[in-house]
């Protein structure tokens, strides 16, 4: 019987663990050790990512025999519980059971502290952990062979009072000459418990060599400088991943310890491939979820096509809705259907994206606004039985009321049935060069310099010799070559559990069964301890509740033309194909417009010049760095304008490439092409698809090089037509659209840029009260809207709201009054006083002081902006009225004005009039706007050559 690591501490114990739990299971695997258990403390957030790792261990032994693993290792998932009173001990789950108490112990724990801290005691664990196994650690006394104090005792023995049979008692050496010494005195003290010992390593990292890290994880966990660690130091390497012999010789005369792992190991038969996500059944009615599916499906297309669906679409939802019923997800487009349902009976607007957009059955449900004709129609792309994968639906809610979708959720399922995906923040660049800088104690400037050659989220590995000598730096200084090492290795590193930005987890019984649930910072919120990919790996369906800031720009549009013109749109009643909203776009008019409004996407609207919808669908997916990167932009352009023939390398290739005049823009068209052109099977190509990463992650792709081009050659294909396709795929590594996403988005920018075309001061109006979002600043808005004849008015104390409105001017058209938001520093409560205090408006300063009991601090930030003004007070002279105010509460015999007896008092002095260039100044101080003018208007004259 061999050893069994039973108490391995990972990274995800945040700044402790040395090594990622991936390290752990392929170190496991070389050594021969056949199973293995991570205990982070308090937490199993790291457990499936090693859990996969094992799985990926497996697959390759099988399929290749490598010789680098001497065994395909398994996990028992177990966590290090530490109770509220100190005491430690590791729990392990032989079983389900076991796992689902584990998990609410955990959840107690977490939801009973503020984020980041657990509280479990041991009443806790007595309630809820009868099945698991348990394996208690000494007191720190009893590791320096010091008497036990009384409350561990106390502790430990009703919890071996309950657990006797499953309790043992955990050794470990500490590598400083007296572990033989330690171990008699703790066997002595698991002999008065009656309870067996067990010996672990104790490892923080996998091998030796991450000593140094290990160090600099505890110098920034405790704010500390590397020569301030002091005993915290690791005091050797000692603290690694042990093998079978090793173990033995460290438990010379304990080896039944040793022994007692395998045996502790063999009880653990539960694996994470075990967990099921029990999801909601959605019934209704008596029907049944496939029933009531289909009739949902069916009546929405009678909506969705009220002249009657092509024999394409029918057969199309015919089939999506048998492969729905065969992987069983009814459900899941059920309860995404029933939050689309709520938020549209609250007026929120919303729009299912991404992969979704290929399926009827969501066009159908109205959970997209596209059809799906549009594009490719690949359902498989959403939904696939090859795949064995839960589908992915994104639903895009207006960002100022996602919450109340969010809190609808919870209301429904019950937080004890509802959580949001965690985010694993890593370090990265800059963040390493931060943090592992200051504990190595470089100095700040040091620190900045190495920080600035860093761009985004770039890597810190590409700081070499020749930039660091550009710094004026010395890349043979021991400390900074020290420097650069460990802030390479600790890249990637686990640095704390965020939430995900939506995706949610729903279960028709308790979650906290599933996986354990904590606080989130923000108030009312609940998340998972894994991320998306933990999810995936174990087949749990989550539901995305997005947001979108032009969703709240249409919707408040929408609501501006029912209210100044009695016209009610919404996204599927907008004229479609307006030939006066493309010819605007082709101008390269576009600020404001929902993803076109970038200075690249301008430059390159006159040069596309749409003319149709799916026009938009290649100018969102086209100017993204993936298809720039691979060379497609120009020769897309140059076929388009009719400067290049059109040729296509074969019949088969031509029907992927004819919409996109044979140039690869979408990430479809990427496995099109692998499955047709070099012979990839639809699981190969989807391999590639999800190569093809997106945003912050770095996508490696390359290695399908050799396979692509062999392929294409076998086909016929030419040697440079092969490299040159390759590398255009190989562009969606940076940043590639899939199409469907690629419409859903295009569908929002021809929304938004009708409105802009139809209705600018209501486009404008919308924006600016969407605020913050998009490009662009207020004062560049403002000044869009009065090139497209908007006339804008400035904030006023007797006319203007919170939020900026519309008023009719002396033309009979609509000019934009800016609203109070615009103005810095002022918070919605107090204007709200002002507005109702109003009436038929206030005569002077003072009035608005003593009706509406507005602070003095108010008025003068009033004042600065120039809310004074159609009062006929100068801003200069309205500041001065608002300081001569000094006392909040005014007098008894003042505190309420005389109807009509107001009278204007004529100050001893009147302050001198501002110019024009103090007023842009002012302006932009207090409004980040000004109505005065352009800062550069005062230097036209001498920027204008003569």
């Amino acid at each position: 019987m061999k050893f069994i690591e039973l108490n391995i501490t990972s990274n995800f114990t945040f700044l402790t663990g040395g090594s990622h739990p991936e390290e752990y299971a392929n170190r496991v695997a070389s050594i021969g050790m056949e199973a293995f258990a991570i205990t982070d403390v308090n937490s199993v957030a790291g457990i499936v990512r090693a859990h996969k790792e094992c799985l990926k261990i497996a697959l390759s032994r099988k399929d290749s025999q490598t010789k680098n693993y001497k065994c395909s290792p398994r996990l028992i998932p177990a966590t290090k519980l530490v109770l509220n009173n100190g005491f430690c001990l590791n729990a392990l789950a032989p079983t389900k059971l076991a796992w689902s108490e584990m998990s609410r112990i955990i959840s107690k724990g977490r939801q009973s502290a503020p984020k980041g801290q657990c509280n479990i005691n041991t009443k806790d664990l007595l309630e809820f952990g009868s099945n698991l196994i348990l394996l208690i650690h000494p007191s720190e006394e009893a590791q320096k062979n010091k008497p036990t104090p009384d409350y561990w005792l106390n502790s430990c023995q009703k919890i071996v009072n309950s657990f006797r049979k499953n309790s043992f008692f955990l050794l470990n050496p500490l590598y400083d000459g007296q572990d033989h010494i330690r171990f008699k005195h703790l066997s002595k003290i698991s002999q008065d418990l009656c309870i067996p010992t067990i010996a672990s390593a104790a490892p923080l990292m996998h091998i030796g060599n991450r000593r140094k890290l290990t160090d600099i994880l505890t110098c920034i966990r405790n704010n500390l400088q590397v020569e301030k660690l002091g005993y915290s130091a690791q005091t050797n390497s000692e603290k690694r991943l042990r093998n079978h012999s090793e173990m033995l010789t460290i438990f010379k005369g304990f080896e039944e310890s040793v022994y007692r792992t395998n045996e502790v190991s063999d009880l653990c038969n539960f694996s994470l491939a075990e967990l099921r996500q029990d999801y909601p059944s959605e019934v209704n009615a008596g029907m049944t979820p496939h029933q009531r599916l289909k009739n949902l499906s069916y009546e929405g297309l009678s909506w969705r096509y009220p002249e009657g669906a092509t024999r394409k679409v029918r057969k199309m939802l015919e089939h999506e809705l048998t492969l729905i019923n065969k992987l069983k997800y009814e459900s899941y487009f059920l309860t995404v259907n029933d939050i689309v349902y709520f938020a549209r009976s609250q007026n929120i607007l919303c729009q299912g994206r991404g992969s979704a957009a290929n399926s009827v059955v969501c066009y159908c449900l109205g959970i997209t606004s596209v059809s799906p004709e549009i594009g490719s129609m690949v359902f498989e792309r959403f939904v696939s039985e090859a795949r064995n994968e839960p589908p992915d639906i994104d639903v895009d809610f207006e960002h100022s009321r996602r919450e109340e979708v969010i809190q609808y959720i919870y209301k429904k399922y019950g937080r004890h049935r509802a959580g949001l995906c965690a985010t694993v923040i890593h370090y990265r660049g800059k963040s390493a060069v931060r943090e592992v800088g200051k504990a190595m104690g470089l100095s700040e400037s040091t620190i900045t310099s190495l920080s600035s050659q860093i761009w985004g989220f770039g890597s810190s590995k590409n700081i070499d010799n020749d930039k660091i000598k550009e710094l004026g730096l010395d890349p043979s200084d021991s400390r900074l070559s020290l420097s650069l090492k460990l802030i390479n290795e600790i890249q990637g590193f686990p640095r704390h559990l965020s939430q995900h930005v939506g995706g949610f987890i729903i279960t028709d019984s308790r979650l906290d069964e599933l996986v354990p649930i904590e606080n989130a910072t923000m108030e009312g919120r609940t998340i998972i301890c894994w991320d998306k990919d933990d999810i995936d790996t174990l087949g749990i369906l989550k539901v995305d509740i997005l947001s979108l800031g032009m969703l709240t720009c249409i919707q408040k549009a929408f609501s501006l033309i029912k209210s100044y013109y009695g016209l009610e749109y919404t996204l599927s009643t907008i004229p479609p194909e307006d030939q006066s909203t493309y010819t605007m776009l082709s101008k390269g008019d576009s600020l404001g417009v929902f993803q076109v409004e970038s200075r690249a996407q301008m430059n390159f609207l006159p040069r596309m010049k749409p003319k149709c919808f799916y026009d938009l669908v290649i100018q969102v997916a086209i100017v993204r760095p993936g298809p720039i990167q691979g060379k497609m932009v120009h020769p897309f352009l140059r076929r388009r304008n009719g400067e290049e023939e059109v040729i296509f390398p074969s019949n088969k290739l031509g029907e992927v490439l004819k919409k996109t005049l044979g140039v690869p823009l979408f990430q479809e068209q990427a496995m099109q092409i692998a499955i047709i052109g070099a012979g990839f099977t639809p699981t190969e190509a989807d391999q590639l698809r999800r190569s093809l990463t997106t945003f912050k992650k770095n996508g490696d792709i390359s290695s399908f090089r050799n396979k692509f081009v062999k392929g294409m050659l076998l086909n016929g294909y030419e040697e440079e037509f092969s490299y040159r396709c390759f590398s255009q795929i190989e562009g969606f590594g940076s940043y590639g659209f899939p199409e469907s996403h690629a419409a859903s988005f295009a569908f929002l920018v021809y929304a938004s840029a009708w409105i802009k075309c139809h209705y600018p001061e209501v486009f404008s109006c919308a924006l600016l009260n969407s605020q913050p979002m998009g490009f662009y600043a207020p004062a560049q808005i403002v000044q869009d809207a009065k090139v497209h004849n908007v006339t804008i008015r400035p904030v006023s104390i007797n006319h203007s709201y919170w939020q900026n409105v519309l008023e009719p001017d002396s033309s009979g058209e609509m000019a934009l009054r800016l609203g109070f938001c615009q103005i810095k520093s002022l918070q919605k409560s107090e204007i709200d006083w002002i507005i109702s205090a109003r009436g038929n408006g206030y005569l002077t300063i003072e009035d608005v002081w003593r009706r509406a009991g507005t602070p003095p601090h108010i008025l003068a930030t009033l004042a600065e902006a120039d809310a004074f003004i159609d009062m006929g007070i100068d801003r200069r002279k309205a500041l001065w009225d608002a300081k001569s105010i000094t006392s909040r509460k005014t007098l008894p015999l003042f505190e309420k004005s005389l109807e009509g007896e107001n009278i204007k008092e004529l100050s001893n002095y009147v302050p001198k009039k501002m110019r024009i260039g103090e007023h842009i100044a002012e302006d932009y101080a207090s409004m980040r706007l000004s109505l005065h003018g352009h800062p550069l208007t005062l230097l036209r004259s001498k920027l204008t050559p003569k």
